[in-house]
């Protein structure tokens, strides 16, 4: 059926629309249009005003006036009948007046305990420690405070608590690092004896020229056994100089760069100089501001497996492997530690 379905359209295709549209009178085209109009006016393709025929039988009223709409509206408004209600108003209250009830108002009496006149006698020439003494000995906390329960001092009044509330002490900020830094850098250029830990911790304004002339004097001194360079605003520059410092010095033991913006770049370089040192014994780099990631963790662990001489390590490692690792890593050098002491001692 569809083959001779497209047969019957075949003999469509030569028609000329055109020509049949000139033949159709003006009555003819206006129902033409009405039923094209109203054969799909759901059309979506088509717009709205051409998806069905104009019915509008009415004139035109012009311009908007708000003056006649509001006329119109009103003249409606008055002419229009109000529906007729069902029981008429009359005004009449029906039923009970409503009345709150009051609740009777509770008067609060105290009552008055007598006691025997031998109490009453004793109890008046009681001194203040005494009754302190028989106000704990009967429970009753609310008469004294606690510093007059144990010292048996007071006012008579007394506090309405169990914990008498104590004047705080004053806990004050920790004050600033006295180290001069220009002073110590000459210190350490020139290789003092007497220089033997260099502090420089909390101490924000230092230039960073200033921290790499440190790493550099530091490659050639002898003394220093101790440097501490935390909260000092270090970063990755710091610590490569740093790094390049302890592939040099044979003499520092202790290296403390915590509290600072060193980032897995410049704890890196760090880890690969420790690997050709061995006479560091201790190095913090914790609390950095921000993470390491676990790449670098692993590589401080198989840092510290291949180092003999660090015991500690400042560092709090975020993932189990590289934490297993290096705190076996630095038991292991811990014994190797103790060891050497035991057959130095024999």
């Amino acid at each position: 059926m569809a083959l001779s379905y497209k047969k019957d359209l075949d003999k469509y295709k030569d028609l000329d629309e055109d020509e049949i549209l000139n033949k159709l009178s003006a009555e003819e085209l206006k129902q033409l249009e009405t039923a094209l109009e109203e054969m799909d006016p759901e059309n979506a393709l088509l717009p709205a005003g051409l998806r069905q025929k104009d019915q509008t039988v009415k004139k035109e009223t012009g311009p908007f006036d708000r003056d006649s709409l509001l006329k119109y509206l009103e003249k409606e408004a008055i002419e229009y009948k109000d529906r007729e209600d069902i029981v008429p108003f009359t005004g009449e209250k029906k039923g009970k007046v409503f009345v709150p009830k009051q609740k009777p108002i509770e008067t609060c009496q105290q009552e008055v305990t007598t006691l025997d006149p031998e109490l009453e006698e004793a109890l008046s020439s009681a001194t203040d420690t005494e009754l302190c003494d028989l106000a704990a000995i009967l429970g009753v906390h609310t008469l004294v405070t606690s510093t007059q329960t144990y010292d048996g001092t007071g006012n008579k009044e007394g506090y309405n608590n169990v914990i008498k509330g104590e004047k705080m002490n004053p806990v004050f900020d920790e004050p600033p690092n006295p180290t001069n830094v220009e002073e110590t850098l000459q210190r350490v250029k020139t290789n003092d004896s007497s220089l033997t830990e260099v502090n420089l911790n909390n101490i924000k304004n230092i230039p960073i020229p200033t921290l790499k002339d440190l790493a550099k004097a530091m490659e050639k001194n002898a003394h220093v056994k101790k440097f501490s360079l935390a909260a000092t605003r270090s970063n990755d520059p710091i610590a490569v100089a740093f790094s390049e410092m302890l592939r040099e010095n044979k003499t520092l033991r202790s290296l403390n760069l915590e509290s600072n913006f060193i980032t897995g770049a410049g704890v890196q370089a760090l880890v690969d100089a420790l690997r050709d040192n061995d006479t560091l014994t201790e190095i913090k780099i914790d609390n950095q501001r921000q993470q390491l990631g676990t790449t670098i963790e692993m590589e401080i662990a198989k840092m510290l497996e291949e180092n003999n001489s660090i015991v500690k390590f400042g560092y709090h490692f975020t993932q189990q492997g590289p934490r297993s690792r290096a705190a076996a890593a630095i038991t292991k050098n811990n014994d190797l530690v103790r060891r050497k002491r035991v057959e130095g001692d024999l």
